[in-house]
């Protein structure tokens, strides 16, 4: 397989060791380029793409990947490289659909230092931080603009997500470090933000204190060893606090069910809705997957009633192939 270089072009705004309270240059190799192939056949491939690529952080001396789970979710094959070039093979271990976080175990020796995990509740809007892709040239100073919560359109949430801003043009599992060297935070998204005057650019990452929790049992079991959420298949918008299906996943419970793009949900079990973030926890008290969720929805102007089956969204992927 041929690796290419992840993007070649220098960031702005690339940290400086004299700006930071730390060996900057260390913390910055235990950052990897993180390449990931796909089955065309795959459940996630017609949304996330059969090559996916993005950044991982090395937690552990022996090898161990912190990412975001999208970028190795279904993947057969996963590559590491490393500051110097050096291409490494990874197998996939476990993949959290509650935080997002994917971890990686590298198949040969990285010989690259762990970065240490921080406190992402201590830090404070205003903070500064280096949003890690690589290398200096593929890193970027920035600063903590905001700590709230966050309710993403493919059923997951996060009490406190981190907002950080400039954004980084490659986001996806980049290493969020603070001042003092020690890892707060894993990138997820690009956003948009609205400011006076317009808009800006900024990045949503998934705290680092999600992850002791569940380290553990993601690296025995592949997962967090507790009964899954319930999933129904929809990707949803919030406008001016109702929640509006947007689109469905093929052969999800909702597609099965008879729902439809458009159709604003009104309640979930005769309990009103009042946003996704709302949705999601009332959909999520309902029980385990497998669970009947019995949803209202208003479609042209009338209240239509639907019983879902919900499933375990993990039924729908491909397991990593053991090595």
């Amino acid at each position: 397989m041929t690796i290419k270089p992840q993007y070649e072009v220098p960031l702005p705004r690339q940290p400086k060791p004299e700006a930071c309270d730390f060996d900057l240059d260390r913390a910055l190799r235990s950052i990897v380029a993180l390449q990931a192939v796909i089955p065309e056949d795959a459940f996630t491939a017609s949304i996330l793409g059969t090559e996916r690529a993005g950044s991982g952080v090395v937690i552990r001396a022996s090898g161990l990947v912190l990412t975001i789970g999208y970028l190795i979710t279904e993947a057969e094959s996963i590559w590491l490289t490393d500051v110097d070039g050096r291409v490494t093979p990874g197998h996939v271990l476990a993949y959290d659909q509650e935080t997002g976080f994917g971890l990686v175990q590298a198949l040969g020796k990285l010989g690259l230092p762990a970065l240490e995990l921080g406190r992402s509740d201590a830090a404070r809007i205003g903070d500064p931080v280096v949003v890690a892709g690589g290398g200096r040239r593929q890193s970027l100073s920035a600063e903590i603009i905001g700590k709230e919560e966050f309710a993403g359109y493919w059923e997951y949430l996060l009490e406190e997500a981190i907002f950080t801003a400039p954004a980084h043009p490659h986001w996806g599992g980049t290493g969020l470090i603070g001042r003092d060297g020690k890892l707060l935070g894993i990138g997820s998204l690009h956003l948009r933000q609205v400011v006076e005057g317009g808009q800006r650019d900024i990045n949503m990452m998934v705290p680092v204190d999600l992850l002791s929790p569940v380290l553990e049992e993601m690296l025995a079991h592949g997962r967090v060893n507790k009964p899954p959420r319930p999933w129904l298949g929809i990707y949803a918008a919030e406008a001016g606090g109702k929640v509006i299906v947007a689109d469905l996943a093929d052969q999800g419970p909702a597609t099965a069910a008879g729902m439809q793009p458009g159709d604003v949900i009104a309640s979930v079990r005769d309990e009103g809705v009042e946003g996704l973030a709302d949705f999601y926890r009332k959909v999520w008290a309902s029980g385990p997957a497998g669970a009947e969720i019995l949803l209202e929805v208003v479609r042209d102007g009338r209240a239509v009633w639907l019983r879902l089956a919900s499933a375990d969204r993990r039924s729908f992927l491909k397991a990593p192939k053991l090595q």
